[in-house]
C-alpha cells in the first residue's frame, strides 16, 4: 500500500493548498450556506446569493462539484430541471462555513469601526 504524504497548506506544493483556496472563495462559502439548508434549483440558489451572476454561480457549482462537495440532479423533465445540493463531504464543511459567516454579521461593526480609525491614521 503506497504512503500518504503529509499535507501542510503552508507548503507550496501541497494539493491541500488548493482545497483552501477553493473552500475560502467568497463565493463558495456562501454557495455552500445556502446548500446547507436543502436541495436547491440553479435560479433559487442565484437569487439567494445576492449579488453573484450565472456564471460566477455556474463555475462555483462546477468546482464544488468536482472537488465533491456538491451533487448535481438532472430531471428528465420539459423544460429540464437542475437541482444541487451539498454531498455527505459538503455537509462537513457546512458549519465551519456558516461560522464564518456568523462572525462576520456579528463583528461587522467592530470591523468598520478599525477600518475607520486605520484610514483616519492614514
Amino acid at each position: 500500500m503506497a504512503e500518504h504524504p503529509e499535507f501542510n497548506v503552508l507548503t507550496a506544493t501541497c494539493p491541500s493548498r488548493t482545497s483552501l483556496a477553493r473552500i475560502t472563495n467568497k463565493w463558495t462559502a456562501m454557495v455552500v450556506s445556502t446548500l446547507g439548508d436543502g436541495r436547491l434549483r440553479f435560479s433559487d440558489l442565484r437569487s439567494a446569493v445576492d449579488g453573484i451572476s450565472g456564471k460566477v454561480l455556474t463555475d462555483t457549482l462546477r468546482e464544488l462539484e468536482r472537488d465533491g462537495l456538491v451533487s448535481r440532479h438532472v430531471f428528465a423533465e420539459v423544460p429540464p430541471r437542475v437541482e444541487y445540493q451539498l454531498t455527505s463531504l459538503g455537509h462537513t464543511l457546512h458549519a465551519p462555513l456558516r461560522a464564518l459567516g456568523n462572525w462576520a454579521e456579528k463583528h461587522i461593526e467592530e470591523v468598520l469601526t478599525a477600518r475607520e480609525a486605520y484610514d483616519h491614521r492614514r
